[in-house]
């Protein structure tokens, strides 16, 4: 039986189409994965920032990931935006029931603009109930102070950040420093068991077109876990692919304000499978 890679988004909607759910499907589609999706909110904004968030009825996303689930039944999932308690328990409870492959959680708390987009009561449920279902989380450096309460403004201090978030129970987590100070980027992958953390180091673009980083890297991430890749390789892979995203769209002009950077790059056709029935 002939089958594609399919990979599930559950993630709010940026009607500006730079972010959140729409940026990773176009992120999943470029990269020859089948992208399904379900939505967490409906979120007002554009390049400028967000100005409303509109959560969907926890009830409406459990019965959009059972559908999607039941049917195409994906090997990965890729968590965004959740904005409250029930749906932080809705998805879980999913993950629990039909038990993906991979799950890889960006945990979306501030936007780049400063825009709070989740409940205080939400930090501790997705401390309890989705990190520990995780195979990767991927904070920034805001979202990782959020969770461990350390400030955090180098390499070292990410490592003692990473490890401290990976006893709330995931297998890895990739800490970016997107927002460290000076050229030289790196991001942190500490994984459970191992001693040692990698570090994935990149020259800083300098654009004003990164909105929807975050969100393009985790879905990165999961497609090419889908694709059978490494966790190593497969952050290696995603970090590549925005990067070069970022860099071809730097010059671009989409918007008043922070644009998206190019996803589609360098698109690879729709990757299929043979399965055994």
């Amino acid at each position: 039986m002939k089958k594609y890679h399919s990979i599930l988004t559950i993630a709010g909607s940026d009607c500006s189409g730079g972010a959140g759910i729409q940026a990773d499907i176009k992120t999943i589609s470029a990269l020859g994965g089948y992208a399904a999706s379900a939505i967490t909110a409906i979120t007002v904004q554009n390049t400028c920032g967000v100005t409303d968030i509109h959560p969907v009825p926890a009830s409406y996303v459990k019965a959009q990931i059972e559908a999607v689930m039941t049917d195409i039944n994906p090997v990965a999932i890729k968590i965004g935006m959740i904005n409250d308690v029930d749906i932080v328990s809705a998805i879980a409870s999913c993950i629990k029931k039909y038990n993906p492959k991979f799950v890889v959680f960006d945990p979306v708390m501030v936007s780049t603009s400063g825009c709070k987009l989740i409940e205080d009561k939400a930090i501790d449920a997705i401390k309890n109930e989705l990190i520990p279902l995780s195979t990767i989380i991927t904070p920034n450096l805001s979202e990782a102070k959020v969770l461990t309460g350390d400030e955090i403004g180098n390499a070292e201090s990410m490592v003692v950040a990473g490890k401290k978030i990976l006893d709330y129970g995931c297998h890895s987590v990739l800490i970016k420093g997107g927002h460290l100070e000076g050229n030289d980027m790196c991001d942190v992958l500490c994984v459970k068991g191992e001693d040692t953390p990698y570090i994935y180091r990149a020259d800083k673009i300098t654009s004003n077109n990164t909105h929807g980083t975050g969100c393009t890297l985790s879905s990165a991430i999961a497609t090419y876990l889908a694709l059978g890749h490494t966790l190593q390789e497969a952050v290696k892979l995603a970090k590549d692919y925005v990067h070069k995203g970022i860099s071809s769209g730097k010059d671009v002009c989409i918007g008043h304000g922070h644009g998206p950077l190019n996803h589609f790059h360098s698109p690879v056709p729709m990757h299929i499978f043979i399965e055994n029935e």
